[in-house]
């Protein structure tokens, strides 16, 4: 390979490594990462029922919502202004 490739893929890879250091520190800074909760309850919950219970929910969030469509399309339907 010539020289002047070299310098172009390490002059590359330099800028590339301190772009990911930057967002690093800058998420860091921001505290992106200062989620312990997530870890704790995911320890907590993560059981058979906790997880059975969960997909319960978001199977009842989906009727509830699928309902009040349903409800809003038939309200809609019948809507019949004043003369």
């Amino acid at each position: 390979m010539s020289d002047s490739v070299m310098i172009l893929m390490l002059g590359v890879s330099t800028f590339l490594g301190a772009l990911g250091l930057i967002a690093l520190l800058w998420g860091l800074r921001t505290g992106q990462f200062e989620d312990q909760s997530k870890f704790l309850d995911g320890a907590r919950f993560d059981g058979e029922e906790e997880l059975r219970d969960a997909v319960l929910m978001e199977q009842k969030k989906k009727e509830a919502l699928e309902k009040k469509k349903r409800e809003k399309a038939e309200r809609e339907k019948n809507y019949r202004p004043a003369d």
